[in-house]
């Protein structure tokens, strides 16, 4: 099983390597009152690691509660 998510992992992450590096066309990005132009690579790089930051964020959160019931 470990080598199956080992496996999953390099997979995902190959082909996220793969979309990044095929766009790196300026693109305009708006947030609210905030507007930026930056490469594509640097907005899916953005995206990937707020994600990434809060899923951790989710699991450190969801992990702490059960610790605390028992």
């Amino acid at each position: 099983m470990k080598t199956v998510k080992v496996v999953l992992v390099l997979t995902i992450s190959i082909a996220l390597v793969l979309v990044v590096v095929q766009n790196t066309v300026p693109v305009q990005a708006r947030f609210l009152w905030f507007t930026a132009e930056m490469p594509v690579i640097l907005l899916l790089f953005l995206t990937t690691a707020g994600g990434f930051a809060l899923g951790l964020i989710v699991a450190l959160l969801a992990m702490s509660g059960v610790k605390s019931k028992s």
